[in-house]
């Protein structure tokens, strides 16, 4: 792609400021609703850089020689909510986990259909609806509570695993953005 194909700055932006899912609410107030609110800021960002596109270029492979795709990341990420919200918070570590026979967590195996977008949103949304769903039965005073990873490893605590869920969208709300600007050229947001 050309630099006179990329769509930058504001002309290249998802949605005007005033239209921005993302920014319709109120500040938060609080320490869990500060972290509530960058999570599901960045899940909609995640969102957001899907938007609009088609089986075949959210299965797209885009940016070699990785092999992460859109489709991918929305597969791990529901994978990723799953196993933080279902089994470590919620302490039901025995829930077999999506995506179990995908050693690469949820990345790979996607097909460029509208069958497996279909499954892959439905299941992440899912995931989502569900930790909130969790989320909205906590308050500021258990964030210091630990819980078992299941792993052999020493117990976390609540916060640490909601700053965890944070950076994991983050880092791959970035991973979206190049894989979309080398797909369509879209940059932004």
């Amino acid at each position: 792609m050309s630099n006179d194909q990329r769509q930058v700055g504001f002309d290249g932006v998802w949605l005007p400021d005033s239209e921005d899912p993302r920014h319709q609410d109120k500040p938060a107030v609080g320490e869990l609703a500060n972290y509530r609110d960058y999570l599901r800021h960045y899940r909609l960002t995640l969102e957001l850089k899907c938007q609009d596109l088609g089986p075949e270029d959210l299965a797209k492979q885009s940016v070699p020689p990785s092999d992460l795709s859109l489709l991918g990341l929305i597969r791990h990420m529901a994978r990723v909510e799953q196993s933080w919200f279902q089994r470590v918070l919620k302490e039901n570590l025995d829930l077999p986990r999506l995506d179990a026979d995908d050693p690469t967590g949820g990345f790979h195996k996607v097909e460029p259909t509208q069958e497996s977008v279909d499954e892959a949103f439905a299941s992440w949304r899912e995931q989502v609806a569900a930790a909130d769903e969790w989320l909205d039965t906590i308050d500021d005073s258990v964030l210091g509570e630990t819980r078992d990873v299941g792993r052999g490893g020493e117990p976390i605590s609540i916060r640490d695993i909601l700053v965890h869920m944070i950076e994991e969208y983050a880092r791959h709300a970035g991973h979206a953005d190049l894989l979309r600007e080398v797909i369509d050229g879209r940059t932004g947001q």
